[in-house]
C-alpha cells in the first residue's frame, strides 16, 4: 500500500487574473521573534533591549517586517506545492506596525499571469494582503514566482 500526499499547488492554467485565496492565521509569538532575531542577526535595539524598547515611538512589541513576509510566505507556500518552480522578484510595502500576540492572514489575487517562451511554465504576480486580527491590512508584497503548467501542456497562454 502505498501512502503519500494528496496535496498540490496550483498550476500556472490555475491562476489566471483576479484569482483570489485566504491563508491559514498564524499568531505571532515572542519566542518566534527571538528566535528570529537569534537567527538573522537582526539586532536592533528595538526587537532586542526592553529598556529601549519602551522609549519607542511605536509602543508595544514590535516584530521585523521582513520576519512577517518570512511567516506570510510560510502560510502561503502549500498553494504552489510541487508546482511552484522559483521565487523572481518582490515589491514590499510596509503599512503599519505588527506586534507579539498579532495573527497574521495572507489574502492573495492573482495581479499578473503570463505565460513564459519556454513551454511548460508561467510567470504569476500576486498581491499579497497581511492583515491581523482586526482586519488592519499591515503589510502588502507582490511577489513573481515561476510556475509548472499541467503535464503535456506546452501551449500555455497568457491571461494578463
Amino acid at each position: 500500500m502505498q501512502h503519500g500526499r494528496i496535496t498540490r499547488g496550483f498550476y500556472f492554467e490555475d491562476l489566471s487574473l483576479g484569482t483570489t485565496w485566504l491563508s491559514q492565521g498564524r499568531t505571532l509569538t515572542e519566542g518566534d521573534l527571538g528566535s528570529y532575531v537569534n537567527l538573522t542577526w537582526f539586532t536592533e535595539d528595538l526587537f532586542t533591549d526592553q529598556h529601549k524598547r519602551t522609549e519607542n515611538a511605536i509602543g508595544g512589541r514590535p516584530v521585523p517586517a521582513l520576519m512577517v513576509m518570512a511567516f506570510s510566505e510560510g502560510l502561503v507556500l502549500h498553494s504552489m506545492d510541487r508546482t511552484g518552480l522559483a521565487f523572481l522578484n518582490v515589491d514590499m510595502d510596509v503599512k503599519r506596525p505588527i506586534y507579539v500576540g498579532d495573527t497574521i492572514y495572507v489574502h492573495c489575487e492573482v495581479i499578473e499571469s503570463r505565460a513564459t517562451s519556454k513551454p511548460g511554465r508561467g510567470l504569476v504576480r500576486t498581491r499579497n494582503t497581511v492583515t491581523n486580527q482586526h482586519g488592519e491590512t499591515v503589510l502588502v508584497y507582490q511577489p513573481l514566482r515561476l510556475y509548472k503548467s499541467r503535464e503535456g501542456n506546452t501551449n500555455a497562454t497568457s491571461t494578463s
